[in-house]
């Protein structure tokens, strides 16, 4: 498990380390100075010529320190301070007294000239408020510059907490962060800003991240393989569970295929498909080894049958807002005994008719909602969502007591009393038509398997994810279709340590 903190929880680690293991503040700042350098020379970066701009605050004094040890080194290196001399942090004002001691000298203006390059150490992970005035002329400046651009901790301008650009952020080639990766260097922006991560150990105590339950993680691998479902040899099709597929409204045969392959793709021993009359025919054609029931109108009691002899569902792929959609769905809602997904035109629905949200009960509901399905559903603008996706899906899965997988290029997953999860699997390639229907089935065959709710969310996503990566290194990501994702689930293991 790799914690993934904001600011605030990176402070409480640095303060409960400095003040609780007895390690100073000063000596934590010369161990992430020196990782910063040699983390540079693995990259073999250009040291001919070195400019390093520093705030005010600590992230400024590494800046100070990694300026003192190159030029202890030999190196050319020219300070800027960028931040106001009259509010230096302590740890600062001595790593400018040390860099002066040794020879140093510090520009107080944008020095003119080419640098092999150029080091950020304006603001650290606490940065909040939007960068404005002197600090923004100073970034651009920055970013305009030639020569490779390197970032301490964070690039300055990027909120540790959501990746968002606070105004104007640095744009980094390499980022050299301590001890864990910060949130905000995971999701976009933040994540493009930052260029290449390396994570360097300096000692920070994590004891505050494995007690703060607020905090996200991503899991390890190890931790996947753990969660997938066992295959016993002796089994049959009822060992890996019934599954039913409610998708696919007129002309919408596609969601309910996508679905239905991927359940079965993922090892869900019988699927069921419950889609509209028209469908029939080329889903037989498409997907022989699924059981096709249809409808013309509504039937309750049909509903209610087929929920009877399940053991996972998923529900609204494709499906449309029609009243017999609204229908189905709100006697699945109110009648469904086993886990549930519920996907696309289900969410809806669901957010037109948020009086069905009395029905989400004992946590048995996998919501699956996009960016602007979530705005639905939460009645937020998407980038209020974005500024707070941790918040807005804790918020949500505790009010409606469910497990919410919220679809981006970094998805989250989040269960009532659990640590948010985040996914970094999948690609570009995934931006198609089909493939949340195919995460969709991925989903709901794993539940159908037996295992819980967040296992299903949070395999499910990495999975899928693997799969568009795997698609596309076969294909160029372009050209990858939701099909293609189906038969790269064939040949994806998560086993292999190669992926």
């Amino acid at each position: 498990m790799r914690f993934l903190p904001d600011g605030d929880s990176m402070k409480a680690a640095d303060k409960d380390t400095i003040e609780n293991l007895g390690i100073p503040s000063l000596e934590l700042m010369e161990r992430a100075a020196r990782s910063c350098i040699d983390s540079m020379k693995k990259e073999k970066l250009d040291f001919t010529d070195v400019l390093i701009v520093c705030g005010s605050g600590n992230n400024g004094g590494d800046g100070f320190a990694v300026a003192r040890l190159l030029k202890e080194e030999g190196c050319a290196v020219t300070v800027f301070m960028a931040g106001n001399p009259a509010h230096l942090s302590a740890e600062c004002r001595y790593q400018w007294k040390l860099f002066e001691s040794i020879g140093g000298s510090i520009r107080d203006h944008y020095p003119d000239g080419t640098y092999s390059l150029i080091i950020d150490a304006i603001f650290g992970v606490g940065l909040s408020r939007e960068v404005t005035g002197h600090y923004r002329e100073v970034i651009e400046w920055m970013n305009e510059a030639s020569g490779t651009k390197v970032a301490v901790d964070i690039p300055s301008g990027i909120n540790a907490g959501n990746g968002c650009v606070l105004g104007i952020a640095f744009r980094a080639d390499y980022t050299v962060t301590f001890q864990v990766e910060k949130i905000g260097l995971i999701f976009y922006p933040g994540k493009e800003y930052a260029g290449k991560v390396t994570v360097t150990d300096i000692g920070i105590s994590l004891r505050t991240m494995e007690k703060n339950k607020n905090i996200a993680y991503l899991p390890d691998r190890e931790e996947y393989i753990r969660m997938l479902p066992d295959r016993p040899e002796d089994s049959n099709k009822g060992t890996y569970g019934r599954l039913l597929v409610i998708a696919g409204s007129k002309g919408m045969s596609g969601a309910a295929f996508l679905n239905a392959m991927a359940a079965y793709r993922m090892g869900a021993g019988l699927v069921q498909i419950y889609t509209e009359e028209s469908n029939r025919i080329i889903l037989q054609a498409l997907l022989p080894e699924a059981i096709i029931t249809t409808y013309t109108e509504f039937d309750k009691e049909e509903v209610k049958r087929l929920l009877s002899h399940a053991d996972a569902v998923c529900i609204g792929s494709g499906l449309s807002r029609s009243k017999t959609a609204k229908k189905i769905l709100k006697t699945v809602l109110s009648n469904v005994e086993v886990a549930c997904v519920i996907d696309a035109d289900g969410l809806n629905l669901l957010a037109e008719h948020l009086k069905y949200t009395e029905y989400l009960t004992e946590g048995r509901f996998i919501l699956t909602p996009h960016m602007k399905e979530m705005s639905r559903l939460t009645g937020l603008s998407v980038p209020e969502i974005r500024a707070n996706r941790q918040q807005v899906l804790e918020s949500l899965t505790k009010e409606w007591n469910v497990t919410c997988v919220l679809k981006d290029s970094r998805t989250l997953i989040g269960e009532a009393g659990k640590r948010t999860c985040v996914n970094t699997s999948g690609c570009q390639a995934l931006a198609k038509g089909g493939s949340g229907d195919v995460l969709c089935g991925v989903i709901a065959g794993l539940l159908a398997q037996g295992i819980s709710t967040f296992e299903a969310a949070t395999l499910g996503t990495y999975i899928h994810g693997l799969s568009g990566e795997t698609a596309a290194r076969k294909k160029n990501s372009y050209s990858i279709l939701a099909r293609d994702l189906l038969e790269s689930l064939a040949t994806t293991d998560i086993t292999n340590s190669n992926l």
